[in-house]
């Protein structure tokens, strides 16, 4: 969309909506706060794009969803916007690709948004014709990212909202989010009953095999629990000692000697132990 020759209107709030399918959240955090207080200030420096909802004197918000928020938060009736005639489609394009360059985006909203665009690229005219791998292909080149990657993030939509919050904190890796993903929604809430009983999150390796057996059509709730509860090697108990304490004892080593000379140490104090006990007897 090119700004030429248009100038911006203030509209009132009242008659502003959020884009239908947003998929970028607006949160009240510090940057939000920021903004009021930016807002409240000098008002709205970059003016909203907007396009007329049919049929009625609203308007549909497609950049600018933080700016609004602020506004209304600082008791700002009116914000500068300017108006584009946009199809459904045509708007969903750039609501996508004004929120991309943002610095930090989580990994649902890249997830709904890749999803957002592909499927308005693919009611257009040619885009209908060449379906969904062209319309992957053009959302790659213009998010810098892979094809594989945006159809990882794309599988992401799949999952049920917890596993997307779990996403979002960084509680759960991609590739463990885009295996879960192709389980039905019943057994996606058996395998975060499991999480919340272990208190864990499943590893790459366990939500492989859980899309595996649900692929061969064995996948239920028991398979599930005996998958989860299995031990993984970041939840065993571990006891670290700085290097430089044991260095003392084993000059020059490296780290795989320093590791062979704590167990025949402790080898040693075991069988110490084995021999006093059998003195005192």
């Amino acid at each position: 969309m090119k700004n030429t020759m248009r100038k911006p209107v203030n509209i009132p709030v009242s008659k502003l909506r959020p884009f239908e399918g947003h998929p970028f959240k607006v949160k009240d955090d510090e940057e939000m706060n920021t903004l009021i207080e930016s807002v409240q200030t000098q008002g709205i420096l970059s003016p909203l794009i907007v396009r007329p909802i049919e049929n009625t004197d609203a308007y549909e918000v497609i950049s600018g969803h933080r700016r609004l928020h602020a506004a209304v938060k600082a008791g700002i009736t009116e914000v500068p916007a300017l108006i584009y005639a946009l199809d459904r489609d045509s708007a969903s394009i750039a609501v996508v690709d004004s929120n991309l360059n943002r610095e930090h985006i989580l990994p649902s909203e890249k997830a709904f948004a890749y999803k957002l665009k592909m499927e308005a690229m693919k009611h257009q005219g040619t885009s209908r014709q060449l379906g969904e791998k062209w319309s992957v292909s053009q959302i790659s080149e213009s998010a810098n990212e892979s094809e594989r990657q945006v159809h990882r993030y794309i599988r992401l939509t799949y999952l049920i909202p917890e596993f997307l919050e779990f996403m979002d904190e960084g509680k759960m890796a991609l590739s463990v989010g885009v295996e879960l993903s192709y389980l039905d929604d019943q057994l996606q809430y058996d395998v975060l009953e499991q999480c919340e009983q272990n208190d864990c999150t499943p590893s790459y390796s366990q939500a492989f095999r859980m899309h595996k057996a649900y692929r061969e059509g064995l996948l239920d709730h028991s398979v599930i629990q005996g998958i989860m509860c299995e031990e993984k090697a970041n939840q065993r108990e571990t006891i670290k000692i700085p290097a430089e304490k044991l260095l003392k004892f084993a000059p020059n080593s490296d780290p795989k000697q320093l590791e062979d000379f704590v167990l025949k140490a402790c080898e040693h104090y075991r069988r110490y132990l084995i021999r006093q006990r059998e003195r005192d007897r």
